[in-house]
């Protein structure tokens, strides 16, 4: 029982300095070009391990709020599969980005949404049940959705195979997601609860590696474009929430259900953008940078986001509790 407490706490210390440990681990790329560089070619396993962690966390009951409110969930997946392209899109022109740092900033771009929004979503009092569907949604969706929409802006710059990503996307993200549910289903809640423990530590570290290959990999050129990517990466962020928050004040939703497509609109899987760039554009190693990229810069500015509409929302609360105890003590 201790043990199990242990871990929990170890795994919410990983969790809360995820960005931190990618920073870390992306100097050491930086630094140890060479060690990092033979983790290239299992770049996809790392990123199963991961959606393999998220399915043994889902459950039927993430999918019942796609009957019991379908607008709701729809206004975010839409949202999600439009403002983010869009913004990718308008980035990559405006700023007149190299190819190579476009197809990245696309590829970021048309993903799915990540699982940090969830978790940006609770602290921030959001809709956890909401973030989570919404989530899964756009996810089991990437396989179609993300090839038709890279072939579809990103052509331009170079030949799209929207086949070959759909088959990519397969692999990496709905095999490992569907054998976690499987085993989700036949371990049961009890079991698959201690090890969902443990999962925090096996993503971060998935996803801090993944990080550190990329830096490695890209040593040379991001000595003269990392700071155009940075910018490009923190403005599509900033842009993603606000027009998110915006997309559910429109279709009258309710404060916690806006604060819950900021961040699932705005947070993206920078893992899998990252995998398809390494996957797919090889022979283009700067369009796994803003992938990379955004792994770090989203936890940090989803925790920042999240913690201020928390502290918001409490002086919110206190304030009536405050007006009522002068009230009782004045009478």
């Amino acid at each position: 029982m201790n043990d199990m407490k242990y871990l929990v706490k170890v795994s919410q210390f990983v969790n809360k300095t995820f960005a931190l440990w990618v920073i870390i681990f992306g100097i050491l790329g930086f630094i140890f070009p060479e060690i990092f560089k033979l983790v290239g070619p299992y770049v996809p396993v790392l990123l199963g391990v991961v959606m393999f962690g998220m399915g043994l966390t889902l459950s039927t009951a993430d999918f019942r709020e796609v009957v019991r409110r379908p607008k709701e969930v729809l206004t975010g997946v839409v949202a999600q599969f439009t403002i983010m392209p869009l913004s990718a899109y308008a980035l990559c022109v405006l700023l007149n980005l190299p190819a190579d740092v476009a197809v990245g900033m696309m590829l970021l771009g048309c993903a799915p949404g990540g699982t940090a929004s969830n978790v940006v979503t609770f602290i921030a009092r959001g809709d956890v049940a909401l973030s989570v569907t919404v989530t899964s949604c756009t996810t089991l969706l990437a396989p179609i959705v993300t090839p038709a929409l890279m072939y579809v802006f990103a052509n331009q710059w170079l030949a799209i195979d929207p086949a070959s990503m759909f088959l990519s996307i397969v692999q990496m993200i709905l095999l490992p997601i569907a054998a976690g549910v499987v085993i989700h289903k036949l371990a049961g809640d009890k079991n698959v609860e201690k090890c969902v423990a443990a999962l925090p530590i096996v993503s971060v570290g998935a996803i801090v590696v993944i990080a550190a290959a990329v830096v490695a990999a890209t040593r040379a050129q991001l000595l003269n474009v990392g700071l155009l990517i940075f910018a490009a990466v923190a403005v599509q962020n900033a842009v993603g929430m606000l027009l998110g928050w915006y997309a559910a004040r429109f279709m009258g939703m309710s404060l916690s259900k806006r604060k819950t497509l900021a961040f699932e609109v705005g947070m993206q899987n920078s893992g899998l953008a990252t995998s398809l760039a390494l996957t797919h554009f090889a022979t283009m190693p700067l369009a796994a940078v803003p992938g990379t990229v955004f792994s770090v810069w989203h936890n940090i500015s989803g925790a920042v986001y999240a913690n201020i509409l928390a502290r918001t929302a409490e002086k919110k609360e206190a304030a009536p509790a405050a007006a009522n105890a002068k009230t009782a003590v004045n009478a």
